[in-house]
């Protein structure tokens, strides 16, 4: 997604500093034990069978996590919540939940998004990542006073009343009856709630659960639905997803191979609020495909429904807009 107009540029050396502060982790860990547990945990997070356990067990684990998957967890939440805060403006967390938060990627995030400091929780099972979680985010002046907290995320836990809940790449951890808990805890906590999970079938499965659960409990969808109405696709035909450019780090491409210096996340996500929403008018839910003269674009539309629409160079300033759109972003583009 683009940054948005509210979001200046010195908002962005956020990711600067999780960078910086991520660059010497993995001394000391040899490189084929980071490998290992890298391939582990992705074949872990891809599985279909949620864990009973922790699933960052010991500190090689969460080094290899940290390194490899904390940069592509920031940038998928900050997309989310970019479009979130897009749609409540003027508002911004006075406190921030994280739930499931391990390393604090979305407490990074959080604090790329709004000015100024605030109160943070990150709760998570796994006491190793808690601990380099606290560790990184003596860098980041914002976090200093973060709160790490071990908490079972399921049907036991309790959420303190809070303005912002998020919860990222947790859901397909949790049985069902976790995840249900788990919503409806952050829903009974919290005034938003913003769920990012992995950008397949199963991850939109989840969210769209998640989001209905939101909706039943009064919440308004601000991002990425245009409406709080249900989701227009068919299930088993689509899924909704987005992507995030991510910037590979050294691990990434000892694991993955490659040259590129960069890859990109796919993610989905819902962001609701108990407060008055402006959604899109609609976004584009697929890489926009530009060709001679036009530019076609996928929305999902206030209906709801979704549709294709065909910006012309007749169309003057929305064609040069819509050249410049991304998948993810509202349609048409806020004039400031």
């Amino acid at each position: 997604m683009n940054a948005p107009a509210h979001l200046p540029s010195d908002r962005l050396p956020a990711a600067e500093a999780l960078r910086s502060a991520l660059a010497g982790l993995l001394d000391g860990l040899g490189p084929r034990q980071a490998a290992q547990a890298v391939e582990r945990l992705i074949a872990t997070y891809r599985g279909a069978t949620p864990t009973e356990a922790p699933i960052l067990r010991d500190r090689a684990d969460v080094a290899a996590y940290a390194a490899y998957r904390m940069p592509a967890t920031f940038e998928a939440v900050r997309s989310a919540l970019e479009a979130f805060a897009d749609a409540v403006p003027g508002w911004a967390p006075g406190d921030h939940v994280d739930v499931g938060g391990g390393t604090g990627a979305a407490a990074w995030a959080v604090s790329a998004t709004w000015d100024g400091e605030r109160p943070v929780t990150v709760l998570d099972w796994a006491e190793p990542a808690l601990a380099l979680g606290r560790e990184l985010a003596a860098a980041h002046p914002a976090l200093k006073d973060a709160r790490w907290q071990r908490s079972r995320i399921g049907t036991a836990l309790t959420i303190e009343s809070t303005d912002l809940v998020t919860v990222s790449y947790v859901l397909n951890e949790l049985t069902a009856p976790d995840r249900a808990a788990l919503v409806d805890a952050a829903a009974a906590a919290a005034q938003a709630v913003v769920i990012v999970e992995p950008g397949t079938p199963d991850g939109y499965a989840r969210v769209i659960e998640a989001r209905d659960r939101l909706v039943s409990a009064g919440f308004h969808i601000a991002a990425p639905c245009p409406h709080s109405a249900g989701c227009p696709i068919v299930p088993g035909t689509d899924w909704c997803h987005f992507s995030a450019r991510v910037s590979r780090s050294s691990l990434h491409r000892q694991v993955k191979g490659g040259s590129l210096a960069y890859e990109d996340e796919k993610f989905g996500y819902v962001a609701a609020t108990r407060r008055p929403v402006t959604p899109a008018p609609a976004r584009v839910v697929r890489k926009p495909q530009i060709r001679k003269g036009q530019v076609l674009l996928d929305l999902c539309e206030t209906d709801p429904a979704l549709r294709r629409t065909t910006v012309t160079k007749r169309h003057g300033d929305l064609y040069r807009a819509a050249r410049d759109t991304d998948w993810g972003d509202a349609w048409p583009p806020a004039h400031d």
